[in-house]
């Protein structure tokens, strides 16, 4: 391995849902890159690349992501740096990590083909690098979030029903939730209001649309603007 100073790089791990039959959310599913050169030349890995010398972390992670996936979310958020001395074995690589949520009509706006590919987050095969261990990781901080943000947000519109907010934390939790029990924690931690619209379309009683409580502080680190986002 290459004993010179460390080489800075930016991975993004970008969390999407599928959408069901019914246009529902779907399940949990995250795009990677096929390398085409070495090492783990022909493996899948993460979306990034080194840092421009005039560029700064977040801007780098977005252009990066617009470079390989024609992805431009705007929720990116810093997850974390990996570091270790042998996770790359032509030279040392430090990787700054963000992660990024997208809606689907988002996620169909990617870029894919034979080096770009969607995958099943539980199901992924073996990636370059340390990148499953990071998936591993990005996972168990989005789960977390999920109990204490509006991070479920970022994969619905501005209003949303009940059921469609579930059906966000069932994908991103990975297990089925009652739906009386939900209805009541959601409701009780004040974190959404109800509207006075209704979801059309459907042939029962069209539920009533909800959209998050802005007053209600929630620890948040995102969603960023498109300004941002694209900086």
């Amino acid at each position: 391995m290459n004993e010179s100073n460390p080489t800075l790089a930016v991975s993004t791990v970008i969390f999407a849902l599928s959408r069901a039959e019914n246009g529902a959310p779907g399940a949990l599913r995250l795009p990677l890159v096929r390398r085409i050169r070495e090492p783990f030349d022909g493996r899948w890995a993460l979306p990034g690349g080194p840092i421009g010398a005039d560029e700064g972390l977040a801007g780098a992670a977005g252009r990066n992501l617009r470079e390989t996936t024609g992805l431009n979310p705007t929720y990116l958020e810093q997850l974390y740096a990996f570091g270790d001395l042998d996770r790359s074995p032509a030279e040392r690589v430090v990787s700054i990590v963000y992660w990024a949520l997208v809606r689907p009509d988002e996620a169909d706006a990617a870029t894919v083909g034979e080096n770009v590919r969607w995958f099943a987050a539980d199901d992924l095969p073996e990636l370059a690098f340390d990148h499953n261990q990071i998936v591993e990781y990005a996972l168990w901080r989005l789960r977390t979030k999920l109990e204490y943000s509006r991070i479920a947000h970022a994969f619905l519109g501005e209003t949303f029903t009940l059921a469609e907010l579930r059906l966000v934390h069932e994908a991103v939790l990975g297990k089925a939730l009652d739906p009386a029990n939900f209805r009541r924690q959601i409701e009780s931690s004040k974190a959404i209001i109800a509207t006075e619209e209704r979801l059309t379309g459907g042939r029962h009683r069209p539920p009533r649309l909800f959209r998050y409580n802005q007053s209600v502080e929630l620890t948040d680190n995102g969603p960023l603007t498109r300004a941002e986002a694209a900086s």
